[in-house]
């Protein structure tokens, strides 16, 4: 039956057992009828601070029961929810805000300076908790993102806040299924695929923060069916020790799904071989659902480094620097058309698509089709380093480094260079413990046998932070910008050899 996203909340309270719960994180539960009146008073309230049916209410909150309280009770204002990032700077947060133009700011932090707002430990005293009706909103959601240009745009999904509640649920998830999400709430990826088993019925049990090891043992104690990863989480998996990764009764898990960033080879053999292919997948796509391609394991092992096949909704074509589409195996640009033509799946607040005059869209990425029709990417275009005429993609070099029993996580870019044009530059997240220099002066044999010796890193920095986010997105133009920056206002410095930089950092 479809039904309007205001109305999920109630209707699975009067359909599933009494005290069933419907959201956890940590030791805190919410059951179906919880949501539901909690919604209820949330929408009253943002009612009375003025949101109205077709506005937008931008949300800064952490990953919690109550963010998906807000969420229905922005639908059920008839309004369209906008999540961001609780942390985001006050410049950034101005910008997005400038371009949303929301009625109500939940959360985020003082120095916004959003003129209408409500803060994050916001309880809605004296709001009944009946039953709320207002006009379907026509966008079910509004995500922002940076792209590669690091300027915030908003994207529109076409899609109207409804669902058919007898589904089929997206990407394999189960009807009712129970589903963990480890990732953050203000990425699109953790946003949909959470209110997707929401919206089927399913159970959600999130982490405020991602925990390698407590995902496992959730998994185990929740009989979790279905998880979404990025490749950063399943490093952090596979690093665990064998007999805490294996300690674990992981038989529940029917799909683990990877998106949003490059997977390193190496690493998708190891899950491959640990879980088994049938329950691998991975999806490559735009937040704006041009098209998307997916690729289950057993496919991947037999198309290694393929990010799979177009689906059936939208079409993929591969255009050279001539604006034609380019033979089979060759490198070009990746575009997409769907099927219902161009802007039928989403719109932009503050930019333009990147379409040409037939209406195919490119989100600035590059890869190539083998003969059976599996695409197998390289990078964005604004991410690729040309070094001495060679064009040299940051995923591949990093897929290679993180390989490395001691780096974490790798990000690599392109730094002028007076002869080459650019050179490549390595910034290594590793341990404390770990002897910086030790690694850099052992990487160029490291990788001897995976990477040709021009695409080696010439230079090394190290850093003890995370440099990749719980949903693994960096933001590899700001690195880039910054260091180039810094050596073009100090003069001495120079790109140093391994041994030389690993000192220095």
């Amino acid at each position: 039956m479809l039904i309007p996203l205001a109305d999920v909340p109630r209707w699975y309270a009067e359909r599933k057992p009494k005290g069933t719960i419907a959201i956890s994180h940590g030791r805190e539960t919410l059951t179906w009828e919880q949501l539901e009146r909690n919604a209820n008073r949330r929408a009253r309230a943002f009612a009375a601070k003025g949101v109205k049916p077709g506005d937008f209410v931008a949300i800064g909150l952490p990953n919690s029961n109550v963010f998906f309280e807000t969420t229905f009770a922005v639908w059920k204002c008839g309004a369209t929810p906008t999540s961001l990032t609780w942390r985001l700077p006050r410049g950034e947060a101005a910008a997005v805000l400038e371009i949303l133009k929301p009625s109500l700011v939940v959360g985020g932090q003082p120095d916004w300076n959003a003129p209408n707002t409500l803060p994050a430990d916001f309880m809605p005293e004296g709001c009944s908790d009946e039953p709320v009706t207002n006009p379907v909103s026509r966008y079910w959601k509004a995500m922002t993102s940076g792209g590669s240009t690091g300027r915030p745009k908003v994207i529109l999904d076409h899609g109207p806040a409804v669902i058919e509640t007898a589904g089929p649920a997206a990407l394999g998830m189960p009807i009712g299924a129970s589903l963990l999400n480890p990732g953050p709430l203000y990425h699109n990826a953790p946003f949909i695929v959470s209110h997707t088993a929401l919206f089927h019925g399913g159970r959600v049990t999130g982490l405020v923060k991602f925990d390698a090891e407590e995902c496992l043992r959730l998994i185990e104690a929740n009989k979790v069916q279905w998880v979404n990863f990025v490749p950063t989480m399943m490093h952090r998996i596979w690093s665990l020790p064998d007999a805490v990764r294996n300690g674990y009764d992981l038989s529940s898990l029917g799909i683990v799904f990877h998106m949003a960033a490059p997977m390193p080879p190496w690493l998708k053999e190891k899950w491959i071989e640990w879980l088994g292919p049938e329950r691998i997948y991975e999806l490559y796509g735009g937040t704006e659902r041009q098209g998307a391609t997916i690729i289950s394991g057993v496919e991947w092992l037999a198309h290694k480094g393929s990010v799979g096949k177009i689906g059936d909704t939208s079409r993929l074509r591969i255009v050279g620097e001539d604006g034609n589409e380019v033979a089979t195996g060759e490198t070009g640009e990746i575009y997409f058309l769907p099927n219902d033509g161009a802007g039928s799946t989403y719109h932009y607040l503050g930019a333009e698509p990147k379409r040409r005059a037939d209406g195919w869209e490119s989100l600035g990425d590059i890869g190539r089709l083998d003969a059976d029709g599996y695409l197998y990417l390289g990078d964005r275009l604004a991410d690729m380093i040309l070094r001495g005429g060679a064009n040299i993609y940051p995923a591949e070099v990093e897929a290679a480094v993180s390989a490395h029993p001691a780096v974490r996580s790798c990000v690599v870019v392109g730094l002028p260079d007076p002869e080459f044009g650019q050179r490549v530059h390595a910034i290594l997240e590793l341990d404390e413990a770990t002897d910086a220099q030790a690694v850099a002066d052992g990487m160029a044999a490291f990788l001897a046998d995976t990477l040709s010796r021009y695409k080696h890193p010439e230079s090394f920095e190290a850093l003890r932070v995370g440099l990749r986010d719980d949903s693994g997105k960096v933001r590899r133009t700001m690195l880039r910008d910054e260091r180039a920056e810094w050596m073009k206002e100090n003069r001495r410095f120079r790109i140093m050899p391994a041994r030389e930089r690993a000192k220095a950092g």
